[in-house]
């Protein structure tokens, strides 16, 4: 699961293989289709495709004499549950992080000091 977590996130990294996934959210589509906007060459879409291909994130089949590009979703699951786990973690520590400065706010208000530091000490004429 590492590894392909790895080679998603590293075929991910560049923007026009980023820009090729969101095209093909939408719809399978060719090579010579995915090349069209781009100034580039079809060998180096092909390049793009290869590395999308081997993270997994993108197949070839044949239709006739087409040659579509297909989407591998599923593969957005794994990168989605990694993420999710981090986020989840994150929030849990915002969580704590917010009940002990509101712990340590009634604390103060409760003693008759305060941390707010915006009220004003005076003014010099």
């Amino acid at each position: 699961m590492a590894d392909q977590l790895s080679r998603v996130f590293a075929a991910l990294a560049d923007p026009t293989r980023r820009d090729i996934v969101a095209r093909l959210a939408v719809d399978d589509a060719t090579v010579g289709e995915l090349a069209a906007p781009y100034q580039v060459s079809m060998q180096a879409v092909s390049k793009h495709l290869n590395v999308l291909e081997g993270a997994g994130l993108v197949s070839r089949s044949r239709d006739a004499q087409r040659r579509p590009v297909h989407l591998e979703a599923e593969v957005f699951d794994l990168m989605t549950k990694w993420i999710e786990r981090y986020r989840q973690q994150a929030e849990e520590r915002y969580r704590r992080l917010d009940t002990l400065m509101a712990r340590m706010n009634d604390d103060d208000n409760a003693h008759g000091t305060s941390n707010d530091h915006t009220k004003e000490k005076g003014t010099a004429s």
